[in-house]
């Protein structure tokens, strides 16, 4: 299934990467965006939920790692006000078949 790692650029000028296992955080989150934390709070976690159903669909089990992503998502967006922007980047797109 193909991956997906997008970099985000927070408020402090810090940057991290979010994870998701398939390409289905293309329709939530795009490289080029600002958002909101409270819009990426909403669309991120959003993506990761849907991500982790499509390999449920596609493998017969969720993706764990993405509710590992979205507590790491949720500490990271506690710290920042909601309205203060997030950037989307792109960081990279690769396929690995066995991955879930």
């Amino acid at each position: 299934m193909p991956e997906v790692l997008l970099e985000l650029h927070w408020p402090d000028g810090e940057a991290s990467r979010f994870y998701s296992p398939s390409t289905i955080v293309y329709e939530f989150l795009k490289p080029g965006q600002t958002l909101t934390i409270a819009e990426l709070e909403q669309r991120g976690l959003a993506a990761l939920s849907e991500a982790s159903e499509r390999v449920r669909a596609r493998y017969g089990f969720a993706c764990t790692r993405t509710d590992e992503e979205a507590s790491k998502l949720q500490q990271r967006l506690a710290r920042y006000g909601r309205t203060d922007t997030v950037e989307v980047r792109e960081f990279s797109h690769t396929h690995h078949p066995s991955s879930g």
